[in-house]
Protein backbone atom coordinates (compact mmCIF):
# COMPACT_ATOMS: atom_id res chain seq x y z
CA UNK A 1 0.00 0.00 0.00
CA UNK A 2 1.84 3.19 -0.65
CA UNK A 3 0.91 6.41 0.91
CA UNK A 4 -0.30 9.15 -1.12
CA UNK A 5 -1.31 12.54 -0.28
CA UNK A 6 -4.31 14.55 1.39
CA UNK A 7 -4.69 16.37 -2.16
CA UNK A 8 -4.56 13.31 -4.36
CA UNK A 9 -7.02 11.92 -2.22
CA UNK A 10 -9.59 15.12 -1.94
CA UNK A 11 -8.84 14.92 -5.62
CA UNK A 12 -10.27 11.48 -6.55
CA UNK A 13 -13.11 12.08 -3.88
CA UNK A 14 -14.05 14.87 -5.36
CA UNK A 15 -14.22 12.61 -8.90
CA UNK A 16 -16.53 10.42 -7.51
CA UNK A 17 -18.89 12.66 -6.04
CA UNK A 18 -18.94 14.77 -8.66
CA UNK A 19 -19.71 11.33 -11.23
CA UNK A 20 -22.57 10.19 -8.64
CA UNK A 21 -23.98 14.12 -8.55
CA UNK A 22 -24.20 13.89 -12.40
CA UNK A 23 -27.04 12.02 -13.62
CA UNK A 24 -29.54 13.75 -10.57
CA UNK A 25 -27.57 17.29 -11.45
CA UNK A 26 -28.87 16.46 -15.00
CA UNK A 27 -32.05 15.28 -14.18
CA UNK A 28 -32.67 18.42 -12.17
CA UNK A 29 -31.95 20.62 -15.11
CA UNK A 30 -34.83 18.52 -17.31
CA UNK A 31 -37.43 18.26 -14.80
CA UNK A 32 -39.62 20.82 -15.37
CA UNK A 33 -39.38 20.16 -19.41
CA UNK A 34 -40.12 16.70 -18.74
CA UNK A 35 -43.50 16.80 -16.29
CA UNK A 36 -44.03 19.99 -17.17
CA UNK A 37 -44.00 23.81 -14.54
CA UNK A 38 -47.28 22.68 -12.88
CA UNK A 39 -46.00 19.04 -11.96
CA UNK A 40 -42.32 20.78 -11.40
CA UNK A 41 -43.91 23.18 -8.64
CA UNK A 42 -45.84 20.18 -6.94
CA UNK A 43 -42.48 17.83 -6.87
CA UNK A 44 -39.29 17.63 -6.00
CA UNK A 45 -36.92 15.23 -6.97
CA UNK A 46 -34.39 14.48 -4.11
CA UNK A 47 -31.96 11.50 -5.20
CA UNK A 48 -30.67 8.66 -7.43
CA UNK A 49 -30.24 5.35 -5.91
CA UNK A 50 -29.86 1.86 -7.27
CA UNK A 51 -31.12 4.29 -10.56
CA UNK A 52 -34.14 4.76 -8.70
CA UNK A 53 -34.81 8.26 -8.74
CA UNK A 54 -36.85 9.13 -5.23
CA UNK A 55 -39.26 12.44 -6.07
CA UNK A 56 -40.96 14.21 -3.11
CA UNK A 57 -44.29 15.09 -3.60
CA UNK A 58 -46.44 18.11 -2.13
CA UNK A 59 -49.73 15.82 -1.11
CA UNK A 60 -50.42 12.23 -1.26
CA UNK A 61 -52.84 12.76 -4.28
CA UNK A 62 -49.28 14.31 -6.63
CA UNK A 63 -48.03 11.04 -6.03
CA UNK A 64 -50.67 8.61 -5.99
CA UNK A 65 -50.99 10.33 -9.97
CA UNK A 66 -47.99 10.70 -10.87
CA UNK A 67 -47.16 6.68 -9.71
CA UNK A 68 -50.17 6.19 -12.36
CA UNK A 69 -47.96 7.84 -14.85
CA UNK A 70 -44.11 6.96 -14.02
CA UNK A 71 -43.88 4.55 -16.85
CA UNK A 72 -44.35 7.43 -19.63
CA UNK A 73 -42.10 9.74 -17.27
CA UNK A 74 -39.60 7.25 -17.16
CA UNK A 75 -39.27 6.70 -20.77
CA UNK A 76 -38.86 10.81 -21.11
CA UNK A 77 -36.87 11.25 -18.49
CA UNK A 78 -34.45 8.10 -19.84
CA UNK A 79 -33.93 9.46 -23.55
CA UNK A 80 -32.11 12.79 -21.76
CA UNK A 81 -29.74 10.58 -18.99
CA UNK A 82 -26.41 8.92 -19.89
CA UNK A 83 -27.36 6.34 -17.08
CA UNK A 84 -30.98 5.46 -17.36
CA UNK A 85 -33.50 4.60 -14.43
CA UNK A 86 -35.46 1.73 -13.40
CA UNK A 87 -38.04 3.02 -11.45
CA UNK A 88 -39.52 6.33 -9.78
CA UNK A 89 -41.02 6.50 -5.85
CA UNK A 90 -43.26 9.32 -5.42
CA UNK A 91 -43.45 10.07 -1.40
CA UNK A 92 -44.74 13.34 0.80
CA UNK A 93 -42.07 12.06 3.52
CA UNK A 94 -39.60 14.40 2.60
CA UNK A 95 -41.93 17.22 1.60
CA UNK A 96 -40.20 20.62 3.15
CA UNK A 97 -40.33 22.54 0.63
CA UNK A 98 -39.07 26.59 1.00
CA UNK A 99 -41.31 28.52 -0.16
CA UNK A 100 -40.56 29.92 -3.56
CA UNK A 101 -39.49 33.16 -4.04
CA UNK A 102 -42.20 35.75 -4.20
CA UNK A 103 -42.79 39.21 -5.49
CA UNK A 104 -42.73 40.88 -2.44
CA UNK A 105 -45.15 44.13 -2.64
CA UNK A 106 -44.64 47.35 -0.92
CA UNK A 107 -46.23 47.33 2.47
CA UNK A 108 -48.77 49.95 2.05
CA UNK A 109 -48.93 52.02 4.95
CA UNK A 110 -52.49 54.52 5.67
CA UNK A 111 -50.07 57.63 5.35
CA UNK A 112 -49.43 56.15 1.43
CA UNK A 113 -53.42 56.31 0.89
CA UNK A 114 -54.80 59.48 -0.39
CA UNK A 115 -57.58 59.80 2.43
CA UNK A 116 -55.07 59.90 4.91
CA UNK A 117 -55.89 62.52 7.23
CA UNK A 118 -52.63 61.98 9.57
CA UNK A 119 -52.60 63.56 13.15
CA UNK A 120 -55.48 66.27 11.98
CA UNK A 121 -58.45 63.77 12.67
CA UNK A 122 -57.06 62.45 15.90
CA UNK A 123 -59.29 64.50 18.00
CA UNK A 124 -59.42 64.14 22.02
CA UNK A 125 -62.92 62.54 21.89
CA UNK A 126 -62.56 59.05 23.78
CA UNK A 127 -65.79 56.85 23.59
CA UNK A 128 -67.33 57.33 27.38
CA UNK A 129 -70.38 56.18 28.87
CA UNK A 130 -73.04 58.73 27.75
CA UNK A 131 -76.39 58.28 28.38
CA UNK A 132 -78.03 61.19 26.39
CA UNK A 133 -77.68 60.44 23.09
CA UNK A 134 -77.79 64.31 22.11
CA UNK A 135 -74.54 64.75 23.70
CA UNK A 136 -72.82 61.95 21.90
CA UNK A 137 -73.96 63.42 18.64
CA UNK A 138 -73.12 67.01 19.47
CA UNK A 139 -69.88 65.37 20.36
CA UNK A 140 -69.59 64.13 17.10
CA UNK A 141 -70.32 66.45 15.14
CA UNK A 142 -67.81 68.78 16.69
CA UNK A 143 -65.66 66.55 15.88
CA UNK A 144 -66.21 66.38 12.44
CA UNK A 145 -66.38 70.07 12.15
CA UNK A 146 -63.20 69.99 13.70
CA UNK A 147 -61.85 67.69 11.26
CA UNK A 148 -63.59 69.46 8.08
CA UNK A 149 -61.22 72.48 9.06
CA UNK A 150 -58.41 70.76 8.15
CA UNK A 151 -60.12 69.76 4.71
CA UNK A 152 -59.77 70.84 1.57
CA UNK A 153 -62.99 70.92 -0.53
CA UNK A 154 -64.46 68.83 -3.35
CA UNK A 155 -64.21 70.87 -6.65
CA UNK A 156 -67.58 68.98 -7.88
CA UNK A 157 -69.53 67.99 -4.81
CA UNK A 158 -68.33 71.00 -2.18
CA UNK A 159 -67.43 68.60 0.53
CA UNK A 160 -64.46 68.62 3.01
CA UNK A 161 -61.84 66.22 1.63
CA UNK A 162 -58.35 65.05 2.92
CA UNK A 163 -55.81 66.94 0.16
CA UNK A 164 -54.35 63.46 -1.03
CA UNK A 165 -57.29 62.59 -2.46
CA UNK A 166 -57.91 66.11 -4.61
CA UNK A 167 -54.32 65.75 -5.28
CA UNK A 168 -54.89 62.26 -6.89
CA UNK A 169 -58.23 62.04 -8.45
CA UNK A 170 -59.28 66.00 -8.52
CA UNK A 171 -61.46 64.81 -6.76
CA UNK A 172 -63.19 62.92 -3.26
CA UNK A 173 -63.65 59.26 -3.00
CA UNK A 174 -67.23 59.03 -3.64
CA UNK A 175 -67.00 61.56 -6.76
CA UNK A 176 -64.55 59.55 -8.15
CA UNK A 177 -66.26 56.02 -7.06
CA UNK A 178 -69.46 58.13 -9.36
CA UNK A 179 -67.00 58.75 -11.86
CA UNK A 180 -66.05 55.06 -12.48
CA UNK A 181 -69.78 53.62 -11.86
CA UNK A 182 -70.20 56.08 -15.10
CA UNK A 183 -72.89 57.69 -12.97
CA UNK A 184 -70.76 61.19 -13.48
CA UNK A 185 -69.70 62.27 -16.69
CA UNK A 186 -66.20 64.14 -16.61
Amino acid sequence: MSLKSVNDILGVLAIETQLQEQPLQKLLKCWPDVVGAKVAMQTRPLSIQRDVLRVAASSAAWAQNLTFQRQSLLLKLNKRLSQPLVDIHFSTAEWRRSPLPTVTEPTLSPQSHPSYLGDKSATSLVPSHRENINQVFGDWIKNKQSQSQYLSQCPRCQCPTPSGEIQYWGVCSPCRAKILSGEFRI
